[in-house]
């Protein structure tokens, strides 16, 4: 009870006991007392708790999952407020709950990053090792050295979970966590600012934390805060970037250049200056001039074709529960009262469900799911559903 209680207040972005007591007409030392374990609310405060933070009252009464020690790693500003990083951690914990429903009945990706890189030690890590992480897990995931059409599917398709939502600020990109549960990392992207390029950045980018920064704990996050983040981004344009071909068309780049070249290789303008710096494409002052331009044009508040290309939302999650109704093996009100403890409307839309589908008793139209993995001649996945249905 008591950590599901702080879960739901922070989810609900409810910063404080204080304001909660406020909303409920309790004292603040009440409600510290409830989330300390110290006492537990009367049968009718815990219906209004319920209602007040829009979760069932079973809610409550589910284990929370351990799902380790090691730290969030925000894709976010400093200053970002603690309210907001609380809402981010507790809806990533919730798409956490999701997924272990869910891997009840499928086997979802297995994690699968070569051996070498998962005992890195971050301290030691210099870019040149860093370039040749990049190689390494792109040639273990046989997606050769052009760009990557969708770093989501990617991600999906080698044991990542990867959830969106609307964070309420405009300064955190992304969040990532390592679930010791079932060994794989959840990663949540924000679609406040979000157009398709930048969310190519920050899915890479939350892959950086999850191969680079496996073992390190909040506090380390914390202290080595600047260096963590360089390497995650770092690690995330060679990614998405590979030293060798990008260089070769990026060789003497102009703003106009780099935004031809931005369609092919999925990623923006911006990161594509930062990348050919990286590279020594360009010098120093050659990147303040390309950035001075940037900004002169008015791209930071949005570059030529953001609003032409669709989101790429994730589709493990969503493919799941859609198998599972269009399948027979649950209905949606059975999934809703037996195995979800958080609102459909929560699980739509940090799933990238419809609005309203799990709330919906439409017809079903089943599909045939197409089991194997595979790849198109550049290397990109096409299909990630590998699972089978398994445990029940």
């Amino acid at each position: 009870m008591p950590e599901r209680l702080v879960e739901a207040r922070e989810a609900r972005g409810i910063a404080t006991q204080l304001a909660l007591a406020n909303l409920i007409g309790k004292p603040r030392s009440t409600v510290s007392r409830w989330e300390t374990g110290e006492a537990t609310p009367e049968p009718e405060t815990l219906d209004a708790l319920a209602a007040q933070l829009n979760v069932r009252r079973s809610y409550f009464l589910r284990p929370v999952q351990a799902t380790g020690h090691g730290a969030f790693f925000a894709r976010a500003r400093k200053s970002v407020e603690k309210g907001v990083q609380s809402a981010v951690r507790a809806r990533l914990k919730w798409t956490t709950d999701i997924s272990l429903v869910l891997q009840h009945y499928f086997d979802f990706p297995h994690y699968d990053v070569p051996e070498s890189l998962r005992s890195i030690s971050y301290k030691s890590l210099r870019d040149e090792d860093i370039e040749e992480i990049a190689v390494t897990l792109r040639a273990h995931w046989h997606l050769g050295e052009g760009p990557i059409s969708s770093m989501v599917g990617v991600l999906e398709a080698h044991g990542f979970v990867v959830a969106r939502d609307e964070v309420g600020s405009g300064r955190l990109d992304g969040l990532c966590h390592w679930s010791e549960v079932d060994e794989r990392p959840y990663i949540l992207l924000a679609t406040d600012k979000q157009s398709f390029f930048r969310s190519q950045m920050d899915a890479a980018h939350e892959m950086g934390h999850a191969i680079l920064h496996r073992g390190v704990d909040q506090a380390a996050f914390e202290r080595d805060f600047d260096l963590i983040e360089t390497q995650a981004f770092r690690l995330a344009s060679a990614f998405l970037m590979p030293g060798r071909t990008f260089s070769l068309e990026a060789r003497y780049p102009t703003l106009n250049g780099l935004l031809t070249m931005k369609e092919r290789w999925r990623v923006s303008v911006k990161a594509m200056i930062k990348r050919c710096t990286d590279l020594g494409i360009i010098t120093d002052v050659t990147s303040t001039q390309l950035y001075k331009h940037y900004s002169a044009k008015g791209w930071n508040r949005g570059e030529p074709l953001d609003r032409e290309f669709p989101e790429d939302p994730p589709k493990l999650l969503a493919r799941a529960i859609k198998d599972l109704v269009e399948s027979g093996e649950r209905s949606k009100m059975e999934l809703m009262e037996n195995e979800f403890i958080i609102p459909a409307s929560d699980i739509e839309t940090l799933t990238s469900l419809p609005r309203g589908w799990l709330r919906s008793d439409g017809d079903v139209v089943s599909f045939p799911l197409q089991r194997r993995t595979t790849q198109s001649s550049e290397g990109e996945v096409i299909n990630l559903f590998g699972w089978h249905q398994s445990k029940r």
